[in-house]
């Protein structure tokens, strides 16, 4: 089965393509091709609360962990957390993706 997308799941439309990229832009979840397959998401849509520039409006001065605790009431975050369970990757894990 097809694990949701963080941009299919809130339906924002900032996915290449989408209907508010004009308006909003493109969001980084769907354009990091770093986190491809993570969580068995395309691009970054499954751990997004660790990129600026998503749904949530975190900047870039706010660090990975206020990121993150900001998404921890995040009903996609969650999902994610529950459907993945012991095999999900932490922030600081993906960061180190990124560097």
């Amino acid at each position: 089965m097809k694990k949701a997308n963080c941009w299919e799941f809130r339906n924002c439309g900032r996915q290449p393509g989408g209907e508010n990229v004009e308006e909003l832009g493109l969001c980084a979840a769907a354009t990091n091709s770093i986190m491809e397959g993570v969580h068995d998401g395309e691009k970054g849509g499954r751990v997004c609360w660790i990129m600026v520039g998503t749904q949530c409006g975190q900047d870039a001065a706010a660090s990975p962990d206020k990121r993150k605790r900001a998404c921890m009431s995040c009903d996609f975050y969650n999902m994610v957390k529950q459907q993945e369970g012991a095999n999900l990757r932490q922030a600081e894990e993906l960061l180190n993706l990124i560097a």
